[in-house]
Protein backbone atom coordinates (compact mmCIF):
# COMPACT_ATOMS: atom_id res chain seq x y z
CA UNK A 1 0.00 0.00 0.00
CA UNK A 2 1.75 3.13 -1.27
CA UNK A 3 0.19 5.38 1.38
CA UNK A 4 2.94 4.10 3.69
CA UNK A 5 5.72 5.45 1.51
CA UNK A 6 4.05 8.86 1.18
CA UNK A 7 3.44 9.23 4.91
CA UNK A 8 6.87 7.87 5.75
CA UNK A 9 8.65 10.75 3.96
CA UNK A 10 6.70 13.09 6.10
CA UNK A 11 4.55 13.00 9.11
CA UNK A 12 4.03 48.63 9.48
CA UNK A 13 0.86 50.45 8.99
CA UNK A 14 1.31 54.05 7.78
CA UNK A 15 0.14 57.05 9.83
CA UNK A 16 -2.59 57.65 7.22
CA UNK A 17 -4.14 54.30 8.12
CA UNK A 18 -3.65 54.59 11.86
CA UNK A 19 -7.06 56.08 12.45
CA UNK A 20 -8.76 52.96 11.16
CA UNK A 21 -6.50 50.53 13.04
CA UNK A 22 -8.33 47.58 14.56
CA UNK A 23 -5.85 47.69 17.41
CA UNK A 24 -6.74 51.32 18.17
CA UNK A 25 -10.41 50.44 18.37
CA UNK A 26 -9.62 47.40 20.52
CA UNK A 27 -11.44 45.11 18.13
CA UNK A 28 -9.02 42.28 18.76
CA UNK A 29 -9.54 42.51 22.50
CA UNK A 30 -13.28 42.20 21.99
CA UNK A 31 -12.91 39.25 19.65
CA UNK A 32 -10.79 37.15 21.95
CA UNK A 33 -12.46 34.67 24.30
CA UNK A 34 -12.73 35.72 27.92
CA UNK A 35 -10.63 33.38 29.99
CA UNK A 36 -11.67 33.07 33.61
CA UNK A 37 -8.54 32.79 35.74
CA UNK A 38 -8.16 29.96 38.22
CA UNK A 39 -5.25 28.79 40.27
CA UNK A 40 -3.62 25.80 38.60
CA UNK A 41 -4.03 23.76 41.75
CA UNK A 42 -7.79 24.40 41.76
CA UNK A 43 -8.70 23.84 38.11
CA UNK A 44 -10.47 20.70 36.98
CA UNK A 45 -10.06 18.82 40.28
CA UNK A 46 -12.45 17.14 42.66
CA UNK A 47 -11.22 15.24 45.73
CA UNK A 48 -14.54 13.43 45.79
CA UNK A 49 -14.04 12.14 42.26
CA UNK A 50 -10.52 11.06 42.99
CA UNK A 51 -11.72 9.11 46.02
CA UNK A 52 -14.39 7.42 43.96
CA UNK A 53 -11.92 6.52 41.25
CA UNK A 54 -9.85 4.48 43.73
CA UNK A 55 -12.15 1.52 42.98
CA UNK A 56 -9.55 0.59 40.35
CA UNK A 57 -6.66 0.37 42.81
CA UNK A 58 -6.28 -3.30 43.79
CA UNK A 59 -3.50 -5.74 44.53
CA UNK A 60 -3.41 -6.63 40.84
CA UNK A 61 -3.29 -3.02 39.61
CA UNK A 62 -1.09 -1.27 42.19
CA UNK A 63 2.08 -1.96 40.19
CA UNK A 64 0.60 0.15 37.38
CA UNK A 65 -0.53 3.08 39.55
CA UNK A 66 0.92 6.41 38.39
CA UNK A 67 1.65 9.24 40.81
CA UNK A 68 -0.60 12.03 39.50
CA UNK A 69 1.64 14.72 40.98
CA UNK A 70 4.84 13.12 39.76
CA UNK A 71 4.60 13.47 35.97
CA UNK A 72 7.80 15.27 34.84
CA UNK A 73 7.28 18.89 33.73
CA UNK A 74 3.57 18.73 34.61
CA UNK A 75 2.98 21.24 37.47
CA UNK A 76 -0.44 19.92 38.50
CA UNK A 77 -2.14 16.71 39.57
CA UNK A 78 -3.32 14.76 36.51
CA UNK A 79 -5.49 12.56 38.71
CA UNK A 80 -5.63 8.82 39.06
CA UNK A 81 -4.15 6.76 36.25
CA UNK A 82 -2.43 3.48 35.53
CA UNK A 83 0.31 2.75 33.01
CA UNK A 84 2.57 -0.09 32.04
CA UNK A 85 2.94 -3.21 29.93
CA UNK A 86 0.65 -6.22 29.59
CA UNK A 87 1.14 -9.37 27.48
CA UNK A 88 -0.69 -10.08 24.24
CA UNK A 89 -1.67 -13.61 25.34
CA UNK A 90 -2.26 -15.63 28.50
CA UNK A 91 0.74 -17.86 27.77
CA UNK A 92 2.94 -17.65 30.90
CA UNK A 93 6.02 -17.56 28.65
CA UNK A 94 4.70 -14.65 26.55
CA UNK A 95 7.27 -11.83 26.35
CA UNK A 96 5.54 -9.61 23.80
CA UNK A 97 3.73 -6.77 25.55
CA UNK A 98 1.75 -3.66 24.62
CA UNK A 99 2.00 -0.39 26.57
CA UNK A 100 -1.09 1.41 27.91
CA UNK A 101 -2.01 4.50 29.90
CA UNK A 102 -5.46 4.17 31.51
CA UNK A 103 -7.38 7.06 33.08
CA UNK A 104 -10.60 6.48 35.04
CA UNK A 105 -13.10 9.19 34.18
CA UNK A 106 -13.71 12.24 36.33
CA UNK A 107 -17.34 12.27 35.21
CA UNK A 108 -19.56 12.29 38.35
CA UNK A 109 -21.92 9.89 36.59
CA UNK A 110 -19.50 7.16 35.45
CA UNK A 111 -20.69 4.34 33.24
CA UNK A 112 -19.29 0.84 32.79
CA UNK A 113 -17.68 1.80 29.51
CA UNK A 114 -14.23 2.54 28.13
CA UNK A 115 -12.91 4.30 25.04
CA UNK A 116 -9.74 3.13 23.28
CA UNK A 117 -7.61 5.67 21.41
CA UNK A 118 -5.18 4.56 18.68
CA UNK A 119 -2.86 6.59 16.49
CA UNK A 120 -1.87 5.25 13.09
CA UNK A 121 1.27 5.19 11.01
CA UNK A 122 1.43 2.26 10.85
CA UNK A 123 3.96 2.36 13.66
CA UNK A 124 3.07 5.63 15.40
CA UNK A 125 2.50 5.94 19.14
CA UNK A 126 -0.90 6.66 20.65
CA UNK A 127 0.89 8.78 23.24
CA UNK A 128 1.24 11.43 20.53
CA UNK A 129 -2.56 11.69 20.50
CA UNK A 130 -2.55 11.76 24.28
CA UNK A 131 -0.15 14.70 24.55
CA UNK A 132 -1.35 16.78 21.59
CA UNK A 133 -5.04 15.94 21.18
CA UNK A 134 -7.30 14.47 23.83
CA UNK A 135 -5.37 13.62 27.01
CA UNK A 136 -5.74 15.21 30.47
CA UNK A 137 -2.78 17.44 29.69
CA UNK A 138 -1.40 18.60 26.36
CA UNK A 139 2.00 19.87 25.27
CA UNK A 140 1.56 21.36 21.84
CA UNK A 141 4.43 21.95 19.43
CA UNK A 142 6.07 25.33 19.93
CA UNK A 143 4.82 25.84 23.49
CA UNK A 144 6.94 26.08 26.62
CA UNK A 145 5.19 23.67 28.94
CA UNK A 146 2.24 21.31 29.27
CA UNK A 147 -1.18 22.64 30.25
CA UNK A 148 -4.35 21.11 31.60
CA UNK A 149 -6.79 20.14 28.88
CA UNK A 150 -10.40 21.22 29.57
CA UNK A 151 -11.45 19.06 26.61
CA UNK A 152 -9.83 15.87 27.85
CA UNK A 153 -11.94 12.90 26.87
CA UNK A 154 -11.49 11.64 30.44
CA UNK A 155 -14.04 14.29 31.47
CA UNK A 156 -16.67 12.19 29.72
CA UNK A 157 -15.63 8.58 30.15
CA UNK A 158 -12.90 6.10 31.04
CA UNK A 159 -10.04 6.36 28.55
CA UNK A 160 -7.11 4.21 27.54
CA UNK A 161 -4.32 5.11 25.12
CA UNK A 162 -2.61 2.00 23.78
CA UNK A 163 0.68 1.69 21.92
CA UNK A 164 0.29 -1.07 19.35
CA UNK A 165 1.23 -3.23 17.53
CA UNK A 166 4.48 -4.69 18.86
CA UNK A 167 7.35 -2.48 17.73
CA UNK A 168 5.67 0.84 18.60
CA UNK A 169 6.80 3.14 21.43
CA UNK A 170 7.34 1.36 24.74
CA UNK A 171 6.02 -2.03 23.52
CA UNK A 172 8.25 -5.03 24.09
CA UNK A 173 9.06 -7.83 21.66
CA UNK A 174 9.87 -8.40 18.01
CA UNK A 175 7.16 -7.67 15.41
CA UNK A 176 5.96 -10.86 13.75
CA UNK A 177 2.48 -10.07 12.41
CA UNK A 178 1.99 -9.58 8.69
CA UNK A 179 -1.44 -7.95 8.37
CA UNK A 180 -4.34 -6.31 10.23
CA UNK A 181 -6.13 -9.59 10.86
CA UNK A 182 -3.14 -10.79 12.88
CA UNK A 183 -2.88 -7.35 14.46
CA UNK A 184 -6.46 -7.69 15.72
CA UNK A 185 -5.65 -11.11 17.21
CA UNK A 186 -2.64 -9.65 19.01
CA UNK A 187 -4.76 -6.78 20.30
CA UNK A 188 -7.49 -9.07 21.63
CA UNK A 189 -4.92 -10.97 23.68
CA UNK A 190 -3.80 -7.72 25.29
CA UNK A 191 -7.40 -6.61 25.84
CA UNK A 192 -8.23 -9.77 27.75
CA UNK A 193 -5.14 -9.21 29.92
CA UNK A 194 -6.25 -5.65 30.61
CA UNK A 195 -9.86 -6.59 31.41
CA UNK A 196 -8.75 -9.36 33.77
CA UNK A 197 -6.24 -7.10 35.52
CA UNK A 198 -8.67 -4.23 36.09
CA UNK A 199 -11.81 -6.38 36.38
CA UNK A 200 -13.80 -4.60 33.70
CA UNK A 201 -15.71 -7.61 32.39
CA UNK A 202 -18.80 -6.85 30.30
CA UNK A 203 -17.93 -3.16 29.99
CA UNK A 204 -19.03 -1.47 26.78
CA UNK A 205 -16.02 -0.74 24.58
CA UNK A 206 -15.63 2.00 21.99
CA UNK A 207 -12.65 1.98 19.61
CA UNK A 208 -11.41 5.31 18.25
CA UNK A 209 -8.40 6.64 16.38
CA UNK A 210 -7.10 8.52 13.36
CA UNK A 211 -5.14 8.20 10.12
CA UNK A 212 -3.91 4.63 9.57
CA UNK A 213 -6.17 3.71 12.47
CA UNK A 214 -8.72 3.80 9.65
CA UNK A 215 -7.42 0.27 9.18
CA UNK A 216 -6.65 -0.54 12.83
CA UNK A 217 -10.04 0.41 14.26
CA UNK A 218 -12.33 -1.49 11.86
CA UNK A 219 -10.17 -4.61 11.93
CA UNK A 220 -9.95 -4.62 15.73
CA UNK A 221 -13.68 -3.93 16.02
CA UNK A 222 -14.47 -6.68 13.51
CA UNK A 223 -12.23 -9.02 15.50
CA UNK A 224 -14.23 -8.17 18.63
CA UNK A 225 -17.48 -8.98 16.81
CA UNK A 226 -16.23 -12.31 15.53
CA UNK A 227 -15.45 -13.48 19.08
CA UNK A 228 -19.13 -13.32 20.10
CA UNK A 229 -17.97 -12.70 23.68
CA UNK A 230 -19.40 -9.62 25.41
CA UNK A 231 -17.55 -10.40 28.64
CA UNK A 232 -14.36 -9.15 26.99
CA UNK A 233 -15.36 -7.72 23.62
CA UNK A 234 -18.60 -5.80 24.16
CA UNK A 235 -18.26 -3.48 21.17
CA UNK A 236 -20.60 -0.47 21.35
CA UNK A 237 -19.29 1.84 18.61
CA UNK A 238 -16.29 3.19 16.73
CA UNK A 239 -14.98 6.57 15.61
CA UNK A 240 -12.16 7.35 13.18
CA UNK A 241 -10.79 10.72 12.08
CA UNK A 242 -9.06 11.51 8.77
CA UNK A 243 -8.80 7.81 8.04
CA UNK A 244 -7.30 5.77 5.27
CA UNK A 245 -10.17 3.36 4.65
CA UNK A 246 -10.14 2.78 0.90
CA UNK A 247 -7.85 2.56 -2.11
CA UNK A 248 -5.04 5.07 -1.63
CA UNK A 249 -5.00 6.13 -5.29
CA UNK A 250 -8.65 7.14 -4.95
CA UNK A 251 -8.19 8.78 -1.54
CA UNK A 252 -5.01 10.68 -2.43
CA UNK A 253 -4.53 11.06 -6.20
CA UNK A 254 -8.01 11.47 -7.68
CA UNK A 255 -9.01 14.16 -5.17
CA UNK A 256 -5.89 16.34 -5.25
CA UNK A 257 -6.94 18.75 -8.00
CA UNK A 258 -10.40 19.51 -6.55
CA UNK A 259 -8.71 20.06 -3.18
CA UNK A 260 -6.21 22.52 -4.65
CA UNK A 261 -8.91 24.37 -6.58
CA UNK A 262 -10.87 24.86 -3.36
CA UNK A 263 -7.95 25.88 -1.13
CA UNK A 264 -5.64 27.70 -3.56
CA UNK A 265 -6.09 31.05 -1.83
CA UNK A 266 -4.10 29.37 0.97
CA UNK A 267 -1.74 27.24 -1.10
CA UNK A 268 -1.10 30.02 -3.67
CA UNK A 269 0.02 27.83 -6.55
CA UNK A 270 0.49 29.80 -9.79
CA UNK A 271 -1.79 29.51 -12.80
CA UNK A 272 0.89 28.00 -15.04
CA UNK A 273 1.33 25.12 -12.63
CA UNK A 274 -2.43 24.73 -12.14
CA UNK A 275 -2.93 24.46 -15.91
CA UNK A 276 -0.27 21.73 -16.02
CA UNK A 277 -1.88 19.60 -13.33
CA UNK A 278 -5.34 20.12 -14.83
CA UNK A 279 -4.03 18.71 -18.10
CA UNK A 280 -2.34 15.82 -16.32
CA UNK A 281 -5.52 15.12 -14.36
CA UNK A 282 -7.30 14.62 -17.68
CA UNK A 283 -4.52 12.41 -19.05
CA UNK A 284 -4.51 10.18 -15.94
CA UNK A 285 -8.32 9.85 -16.11
CA UNK A 286 -8.68 11.32 -12.61
CA UNK A 287 -11.05 14.04 -13.84
CA UNK A 288 -13.40 11.54 -15.47
CA UNK A 289 -13.20 9.27 -12.42
CA UNK A 290 -14.15 12.18 -10.15
CA UNK A 291 -16.98 13.32 -12.40
CA UNK A 292 -18.36 9.78 -12.66
CA UNK A 293 -18.14 8.49 -9.10
CA UNK A 294 -18.18 11.49 -6.75
CA UNK A 295 -21.97 11.66 -6.67
CA UNK A 296 -24.66 11.55 -3.98
CA UNK A 297 -26.25 9.04 -4.30
CA UNK A 298 -23.40 7.22 -6.04
CA UNK A 299 -23.62 5.16 -9.22
CA UNK A 300 -23.99 1.46 -8.61
CA UNK A 301 -20.70 -0.14 -7.62
CA UNK A 302 -18.25 -1.52 -6.99
CA UNK A 303 -16.16 1.26 -8.53
CA UNK A 304 -13.10 0.31 -10.59
CA UNK A 305 -9.69 0.74 -8.94
CA UNK A 306 -7.49 3.26 -10.79
CA UNK A 307 -3.92 2.23 -11.72
CA UNK A 308 -1.38 2.76 -8.94
CA UNK A 309 0.95 5.60 -10.08
CA UNK A 310 3.75 4.17 -7.95
CA UNK A 311 3.84 1.07 -10.10
CA UNK A 312 5.04 3.13 -13.08
CA UNK A 313 8.60 4.22 -13.82
CA UNK A 314 8.08 7.98 -14.10
CA UNK A 315 5.35 8.62 -11.48
CA UNK A 316 3.60 10.83 -14.04
CA UNK A 317 0.19 10.33 -12.44
CA UNK A 318 1.29 10.94 -8.86
CA UNK A 319 -0.61 14.19 -8.48
CA UNK A 320 -0.13 14.10 -4.72
CA UNK A 321 3.68 14.23 -4.97
CA UNK A 322 3.59 16.80 -7.76
CA UNK A 323 1.40 19.19 -5.82
CA UNK A 324 3.24 18.57 -2.56
CA UNK A 325 6.56 19.46 -4.19
CA UNK A 326 5.10 22.64 -5.68
CA UNK A 327 3.53 23.65 -2.36
CA UNK A 328 6.93 23.34 -0.67
CA UNK A 329 8.41 25.74 -3.24
CA UNK A 330 5.80 28.35 -2.32
CA UNK A 331 5.84 27.61 1.40
CA UNK A 332 8.93 25.67 2.59
CA UNK A 333 7.06 24.80 5.79
CA UNK A 334 3.92 23.55 4.05
CA UNK A 335 2.30 21.03 6.38
CA UNK A 336 0.38 18.24 4.68
CA UNK A 337 -1.44 17.65 7.96
CA UNK A 338 -2.66 21.26 8.32
CA UNK A 339 -2.18 23.48 5.30
CA UNK A 340 -2.33 26.88 7.03
CA UNK A 341 1.04 26.38 8.73
CA UNK A 342 3.92 28.61 7.63
CA UNK A 343 7.56 28.93 8.70
CA UNK A 344 9.22 28.36 11.04
CA UNK A 345 8.56 24.75 12.01
CA UNK A 346 7.64 24.64 15.73
CA UNK A 347 9.63 22.22 17.86
CA UNK A 348 7.66 19.24 19.16
CA UNK A 349 8.38 17.37 22.38
CA UNK A 350 7.48 14.24 20.44
CA UNK A 351 10.59 14.55 18.27
CA UNK A 352 11.12 14.52 14.53
CA UNK A 353 8.76 12.55 12.30
CA UNK A 354 9.23 14.29 8.95
CA UNK A 355 12.55 15.33 7.43
CA UNK A 356 11.60 19.01 7.65
CA UNK A 357 10.70 19.00 11.34
CA UNK A 358 12.75 21.30 13.55
CA UNK A 359 14.82 20.08 16.48
CA UNK A 360 16.89 22.64 18.44
CA UNK A 361 20.32 21.73 19.83
CA UNK A 362 20.21 19.44 22.90
CA UNK A 363 16.47 18.92 22.49
CA UNK A 364 15.04 15.90 24.29
CA UNK A 365 12.12 13.76 23.27
CA UNK A 366 9.70 13.82 26.21
CA UNK A 367 8.83 10.12 26.26
CA UNK A 368 12.51 9.21 25.80
CA UNK A 369 13.45 10.75 29.14
CA UNK A 370 14.41 8.40 31.96
CA UNK A 371 12.25 10.20 34.53
CA UNK A 372 9.20 9.96 32.26
CA UNK A 373 9.78 6.28 31.59
CA UNK A 374 10.12 5.62 35.31
CA UNK A 375 6.93 7.53 36.08
CA UNK A 376 4.98 5.50 33.50
CA UNK A 377 6.43 2.08 34.41
CA UNK A 378 7.99 1.71 30.97
CA UNK A 379 11.22 -0.20 30.44
CA UNK A 380 13.89 2.41 31.17
CA UNK A 381 16.23 2.83 28.24
CA UNK A 382 13.60 2.11 25.61
CA UNK A 383 14.32 4.18 22.51
CA UNK A 384 10.87 5.74 22.24
CA UNK A 385 10.00 7.23 18.84
CA UNK A 386 6.80 8.96 17.84
CA UNK A 387 6.75 6.70 14.78
CA UNK A 388 8.74 3.49 14.71
CA UNK A 389 11.75 3.16 12.41
CA UNK A 390 11.13 -0.59 12.01
CA UNK A 391 8.43 -2.48 10.10
CA UNK A 392 5.75 -3.25 12.67
CA UNK A 393 4.37 -5.90 10.33
CA UNK A 394 7.51 -7.99 10.61
CA UNK A 395 8.35 -9.25 7.15
CA UNK A 396 4.92 -8.41 5.78
CA UNK A 397 3.47 -5.29 4.21
CA UNK A 398 0.50 -4.75 6.45
CA UNK A 399 -2.81 -4.30 4.75
CA UNK A 400 -1.62 -5.57 1.39
CA UNK A 401 -1.20 -9.03 2.94
CA UNK A 402 -4.65 -9.21 4.53
CA UNK A 403 -7.35 -10.92 2.52
CA UNK A 404 -8.98 -8.36 0.21
CA UNK A 405 -7.43 -5.56 2.29
CA UNK A 406 -5.63 -3.76 -0.53
CA UNK A 407 -8.89 -1.92 -1.30
CA UNK A 408 -9.39 -0.96 2.34
CA UNK A 409 -11.86 -1.84 5.10
CA UNK A 410 -14.51 0.41 3.53
CA UNK A 411 -14.61 -1.77 0.45
CA UNK A 412 -13.91 -5.34 1.58
CA UNK A 413 -16.73 -5.89 4.07
CA UNK A 414 -14.84 -5.17 7.30
CA UNK A 415 -16.17 -1.67 7.96
CA UNK A 416 -19.59 -2.69 6.65
CA UNK A 417 -19.87 -5.42 9.29
CA UNK A 418 -18.87 -3.00 12.04
CA UNK A 419 -21.44 -0.38 10.99
CA UNK A 420 -24.22 -2.95 10.75
CA UNK A 421 -23.32 -4.52 14.11
CA UNK A 422 -23.05 -1.26 16.10
CA UNK A 423 -25.19 1.18 14.10
CA UNK A 424 -22.92 3.61 15.90
CA UNK A 425 -20.01 4.45 13.60
CA UNK A 426 -18.67 8.00 13.25
CA UNK A 427 -16.16 9.10 10.63
CA UNK A 428 -14.72 12.61 10.80
CA UNK A 429 -12.46 14.70 8.61
CA UNK A 430 -10.49 17.90 9.05
CA UNK A 431 -10.96 20.02 5.94
CA UNK A 432 -7.42 21.47 6.20
CA UNK A 433 -5.86 18.00 5.94
CA UNK A 434 -4.02 17.53 2.63
CA UNK A 435 -2.71 14.03 3.38
CA UNK A 436 -6.15 12.42 3.64
CA UNK A 437 -8.71 14.93 2.44
CA UNK A 438 -12.41 15.06 3.23
CA UNK A 439 -13.58 14.26 -0.29
CA UNK A 440 -11.12 11.38 -0.56
CA UNK A 441 -12.73 9.78 2.47
CA UNK A 442 -16.19 10.45 1.07
CA UNK A 443 -15.23 8.89 -2.25
CA UNK A 444 -14.20 5.72 -0.40
CA UNK A 445 -17.51 5.73 1.48
CA UNK A 446 -19.48 6.11 -1.77
CA UNK A 447 -17.96 2.79 -2.89
CA UNK A 448 -19.18 1.02 0.27
CA UNK A 449 -22.51 -0.75 0.79
CA UNK A 450 -24.05 -1.05 4.26
CA UNK A 451 -27.50 -1.60 5.72
CA UNK A 452 -29.08 -2.22 2.36
CA UNK A 453 -27.77 0.65 0.24
CA UNK A 454 -24.55 1.98 -1.27
CA UNK A 455 -22.89 5.18 -0.10
CA UNK A 456 -24.41 8.34 1.29
CA UNK A 457 -27.54 9.46 -0.53
CA UNK A 458 -26.88 13.14 0.17
CA UNK A 459 -23.67 15.15 0.51
CA UNK A 460 -23.09 15.99 4.22
CA UNK A 461 -24.49 19.51 4.53
CA UNK A 462 -26.19 19.88 7.91
CA UNK A 463 -24.52 22.55 10.00
CA UNK A 464 -22.35 21.21 12.78
CA UNK A 465 -22.39 23.14 16.06
CA UNK A 466 -19.85 23.14 18.86
CA UNK A 467 -21.35 24.60 22.06
CA UNK A 468 -20.49 28.04 23.37
CA UNK A 469 -18.68 27.57 26.64
CA UNK A 470 -16.63 29.35 29.29
CA UNK A 471 -12.84 29.20 29.03
CA UNK A 472 -10.63 28.63 32.06
CA UNK A 473 -7.29 27.97 30.39
CA UNK A 474 -5.66 30.32 27.88
CA UNK A 475 -3.31 27.52 26.86
CA UNK A 476 -6.14 25.28 25.66
CA UNK A 477 -9.00 26.94 23.79
CA UNK A 478 -11.72 25.55 21.53
CA UNK A 479 -13.89 27.25 18.93
CA UNK A 480 -17.67 27.53 19.20
CA UNK A 481 -20.65 27.90 16.89
CA UNK A 482 -20.78 26.52 13.36
CA UNK A 483 -17.62 24.45 12.89
CA UNK A 484 -18.41 22.19 9.94
CA UNK A 485 -21.06 19.95 8.48
CA UNK A 486 -22.45 16.47 9.02
CA UNK A 487 -24.91 13.81 7.96
CA UNK A 488 -26.22 10.49 9.28
CA UNK A 489 -27.45 7.57 7.21
CA UNK A 490 -28.16 3.98 8.21
CA UNK A 491 -25.95 3.81 11.28
CA UNK A 492 -23.04 5.89 9.91
CA UNK A 493 -22.38 9.52 10.87
CA UNK A 494 -19.96 11.52 8.75
CA UNK A 495 -18.79 14.98 9.81
CA UNK A 496 -16.25 17.63 8.90
CA UNK A 497 -14.41 20.28 10.90
CA UNK A 498 -13.58 23.17 8.59
CA UNK A 499 -10.58 24.44 10.59
CA UNK A 500 -9.15 21.09 11.63
CA UNK A 501 -6.21 19.34 10.08
CA UNK A 502 -5.25 15.68 10.16
CA UNK A 503 -5.22 15.51 13.96
CA UNK A 504 -8.80 16.68 14.37
CA UNK A 505 -9.15 16.56 18.21
CA UNK A 506 -6.01 18.67 18.53
CA UNK A 507 -7.08 21.42 16.15
CA UNK A 508 -10.79 21.52 17.04
CA UNK A 509 -11.12 20.00 20.53
CA UNK A 510 -14.67 21.27 20.99
CA UNK A 511 -15.87 19.45 17.88
CA UNK A 512 -14.13 16.25 18.97
CA UNK A 513 -15.57 16.52 22.48
CA UNK A 514 -19.06 16.83 21.00
CA UNK A 515 -18.34 13.85 18.75
CA UNK A 516 -17.50 11.71 21.79
CA UNK A 517 -20.71 12.80 23.52
CA UNK A 518 -22.63 11.59 20.46
CA UNK A 519 -20.70 8.32 20.26
CA UNK A 520 -21.46 7.62 23.92
CA UNK A 521 -25.15 8.45 23.50
CA UNK A 522 -25.07 11.55 25.70
CA UNK A 523 -26.14 13.93 22.88
CA UNK A 524 -28.36 13.19 19.89
CA UNK A 525 -26.32 14.62 17.02
CA UNK A 526 -24.14 17.47 15.74
CA UNK A 527 -27.13 19.76 15.23
CA UNK A 528 -27.77 19.86 18.96
CA UNK A 529 -27.34 23.32 20.48
CA UNK A 530 -27.32 22.19 24.09
CA UNK A 531 -24.17 22.83 26.08
CA UNK A 532 -21.52 20.24 26.72
CA UNK A 533 -22.89 17.63 29.11
CA UNK A 534 -20.02 18.44 31.47
CA UNK A 535 -20.80 22.15 31.81
CA UNK A 536 -23.17 23.59 34.37
CA UNK A 537 -25.82 26.29 33.94
CA UNK A 538 -25.71 29.35 31.73
CA UNK A 539 -22.69 31.41 30.83
CA UNK A 540 -21.53 34.40 28.81
CA UNK A 541 -20.20 33.70 25.32
CA UNK A 542 -19.33 36.05 22.43
CA UNK A 543 -20.74 39.02 24.33
CA UNK A 544 -24.23 37.64 24.98
CA UNK A 545 -25.79 35.22 27.38
CA UNK A 546 -26.17 31.76 25.92
CA UNK A 547 -28.68 29.40 27.48
CA UNK A 548 -29.39 25.78 26.81
CA UNK A 549 -32.00 25.42 24.07
CA UNK A 550 -34.63 24.09 26.46
CA UNK A 551 -34.28 27.18 28.64
CA UNK A 552 -34.09 29.88 26.02
CA UNK A 553 -36.08 31.39 23.19
CA UNK A 554 -32.91 32.79 21.59
CA UNK A 555 -32.33 31.38 18.12
CA UNK A 556 -28.93 29.79 17.60
CA UNK A 557 -28.29 31.85 14.45
CA UNK A 558 -28.29 35.00 16.59
CA UNK A 559 -25.28 33.67 18.46
CA UNK A 560 -23.05 33.18 15.46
Amino acid sequence: MRFLSIAGTLLCATSALAGSSLHKHKVFNKARPVVEKREASQAFKSPELQKRASRFLTEKTKEFAVNGTGIPEVPFDVGESYAGLLPISDDPDETRKLFFWFFPTTNPDPQDEIVIWLNGGPGCSSLSGFITENGPFTWEAGTLAPVQNPYSWTNLTNMIWIEQPIGVGYTQGTPNITDEVELATEFRGFWKSFFDTFELHNWKTYVTGESYAGYYVPYIADGFIQQNDTEYFNLAGISINDPIIGDDTVQQQVVVLPYVEYWNNLMYLNETFLDQIRKRNEECNYTSYWDTYFKFPPPSGPFPVPPDPYETDDLTCSQFDTVYSAALEVNPCFNIYHITETCPHPFSQLGIVNSGDYSPPNAKIYFNRTDVQEALHAVVGTNWLQCSDINVFGNGNGSSNAQDASVGPANNGVLQRVIEYTNNTIIGSGDLDFLLSTNGTLLAIQNMTWNGAQGLQEYPSKRLYAPYHPEYNGGALAGSGVQGSWSHERGLTFYTAQLAGHELPGYTPGVAFRMLEILLGKVDDFSSTEGFTTQKGNFTGTGIIYKRESESSIEVDSLI
